[in-house]
């Protein structure tokens, strides 16, 4: 079976994407190969995924054949990585560098090679990932339909102007890291109280996920539903309170605000 992937990039949001995408049978094992230079990550690779194909040094005879390459490296590395794999003959690169934009990765590519950039986030694992893409300078419609076609394997795809990218960054990209932050802060606070932690944990885990089903499927707003939970004088209403005595709204608000921030640094 012909290649028709090359994921450059075994790390973990490479890794993941690569899970994701072994798990939904969009590609079967053998029309994909790994370019991991790591032979620690190459092994762990090749030994979750039986069949895989995986190499330190990306092969010219693949890369030529295969509808497109999968950029998974680190913002520091992605040009020097990506110019020898335009060279071999790369057709064209689905970019989920973090903070690097499509015009940065055009100019080490030979011309009219498209790009399309994207930013996937870590639930992609389990196959609940969403990621936005936006395409380059010579990305046509059906450059960015093989990217959403990639990705959907592994959730949901939201199209939007590059211009977007640096809040998508911070808002979903970093966005798990934010809601595991509050899933462990309430699991000590469950045990703080009182519940044994395997309780705390089975406890605050269905309600994350039973509220997100909630936002999903009720079309609300998350205010519409706050407000329903709360009655007036209650324990959310204590609750409630205390958090935004603490301003924890507007940590939320800072957080995104310096992960766009961090984001737009690391693309200059």
């Amino acid at each position: 079976m012909a290649v028709e992937l090359v994921v450059v990039g075994g790390g973990q949001m490479g890794g993941a994407l690569l899970a994701g995408l072994m798990a939904s049978g969009r590609l079967p094992t053998a029309a994909v190969a790994v370019v991991e230079p790591s032979a620690e990550r190459a092994d762990a690779l090749a030994a979750r995924h039986p069949g895989l194909t995986v190499t330190a040094v990306v092969d010219p005879a693949t890369l030529s054949e295969a509808q497109g390459v999968l950029l998974a490296v680190k913002p520091d590395v992605a040009e020097a990585v990506l110019r020898p794999l335009g060279a071999a003959g790369a057709r064209r690169v689905l970019s989920i560098v973090a903070g690097l934009q499509t015009a940065r990765l055009e100019a080490v590519l030979p011309p009219e090679v498209p790009v399309v950039r994207a930013m996937p986030n870590t639930p992609a694992l389990v196959g609940a990932g969403v990621s936005v893409i936006s395409g380059g300078s010579w990305a046509t419609s059906a450059d960015l339909d093989w990217a959403e076609g990639v990705l959907s394997a592994v959730g949901r795809v939201v199209r939007l102007p590059e211009r977007h990218l640096d809040a998508v960054t911070a808002v979903s990209g970093s966005g798990p890291a934010y809601i595991f932050l509050v899933a462990e802060a309430l699991i000590e606070a469950g045990v703080l109280s009182g519940l044994p932690r395997d309780v705390s944990r089975t406890l605050v885990v269905d309600t994350l996920v039973g509220s997100a089903r909630m936002l999903e499927q009720t079309g609300q707003d998350p205010e519409q539903l706050r407000a329903a939970v709360t009655s007036p004088g209650g324990t959310t209403a204590a609750g409630l309170r205390a958090l935004e005595a603490r301003a924890v709204r507007s940590a939320f608000l800072e957080a995104v605000a310096s992960a766009a921030e961090r984001s737009r640094q690391l693309g200059r």
